[in-house]
């Protein structure tokens, strides 16, 4: 044999062994995982779908795997800061994060200089949920339906106000790519969390939102405020006689919210595994399944394939929707 493919074959060799040794180390780690206490992070306050979500995720681990999940809230900066602090944790599966739509997906365009990169940074391990937005407006308007909306929005650009919970989330997305597909142009109203945005529509300050699901159903419910449409692909089981916005008239709109749980980058894949497992598992109940139908949520376990999947079409997704809208962060 030449010396040169000699150098080759060793090195190739190697190469492989390698792996093999890698690969036996990381089924080690997993076979004994977890042997203590697993921190999930949110970057956002208690009380918020980020926050129910992540403790639903780490109920699902605790029962599932045996060992506690405590959940660290750490707030501030549109997600920004708990969401970096999970991306340099040590990749032992011992530290966790709960994000969203808004951390993973929408940050990187609102952000230029984004301390992380959602997907080079992070291990996906699963869904858990889904939240569609519900298109409310104020009683104080003629419009009926979606329609009848859209031709009041074109025939006097700029005279509707359209509130959201804070500028670059969701629900001011989902307007803003209404917008954008209607060819219409609102007026964007930003409010300080989405519970002091239905008192001013509900008196016609502002005229539509688009809003989370749960907090607008008792307004709904009760007749103070006017549903034209929901924002996901499906109709929503609580307000069946609803329209999806693309049933109404807007074919291929879809504005839907997720929530899962990631690892940082380099999180072996057998522990990966077993908390996707753990997750799917406890998903599958119908408590579980319950909990998240009260709170307006569809049940989404998914393999970290999908997920990751996911993640980088809405990254794409709203990307565009940034650019074309100009939408900034507050």
């Amino acid at each position: 044999m030449r010396r040169g493919a000699g150098v080759r074959a060793f090195t190739g060799a190697l190469a492989i062994g390698s792996l093999l040794v890698a690969g036996e180390v990381a089924a080690a780690a997993a076979s004994d995982y977890p042997r203590r206490s697993i921190r999930m992070i949110v970057a956002f306050s208690p009380g918020g779908g980020t926050d129910i979500t992540g403790r639903i995720a780490a109920q699902a681990i605790t029962e599932g795997l045996g060992q506690p999940v405590v959940v660290d809230n750490r707030p501030g900066s549109g997600g920004i800061i708990g969401t970096q602090l999970a991306a340099r944790a040590q990749p032992d599966g011992y530290t966790l994060i709960t994000g969203g739509t808004g951390s993973h997906a929408i940050n990187p365009a609102l952000y230029p200089d984004l301390p992380y990169d959602p997907v080079r940074d992070f291990a996906p391990v699963s869904l858990v949920a889904s939240t569609p937005y519900l298109m409310v407006i104020t009683n104080a308007l003629p419009a009926k339906t979606l329609r009848e909306f859209i031709a009041l929005a074109r025939a006097e650009p700029g005279r509707l106000n359209m509130a959201s919970s804070g500028s670059g989330g969701m629900p001011h997305l989902a307007g803003e790519l209404f917008q954008l597909m209607a060819g219409v142009k609102m007026t964007h109203v930003p409010y300080k969390g989405t519970g002091a945005v239905f008192p001013d529509l509900i008196s016609g300050q502002v005229q539509v939102t688009f809003g989370d699901l749960i907090a607008a159903f008792p307004h709904v419910k009760g007749g103070r405020l006017r549903p034209l449409a929901i924002t996901s692909p499906k109709r929503v089981a609580s307000l069946p006689d609803v329209p999806t916005v693309a049933e109404a008239g807007l074919s291929g709109y879809e504005a839907v919210g997720w929530f899962g749980v990631f690892g940082p980058a380099g999180t072996p894949g057998p522990i990966v595994d077993r908390l996707q497992g753990a997750i799917a598992s406890y998903l599958e109940r119908p408590d579980a399944r319950e909990k998240l139908a009260s709170l307006g949520a569809d049940v989404v376990a998914s393999r970290p394939q999908a997920f990751a999947a996911v993640l980088k079409a809405d990254i794409a997704r709203w990307a565009k929707v940034v650019r074309e809208s100009g939408a900034k962060p507050e």
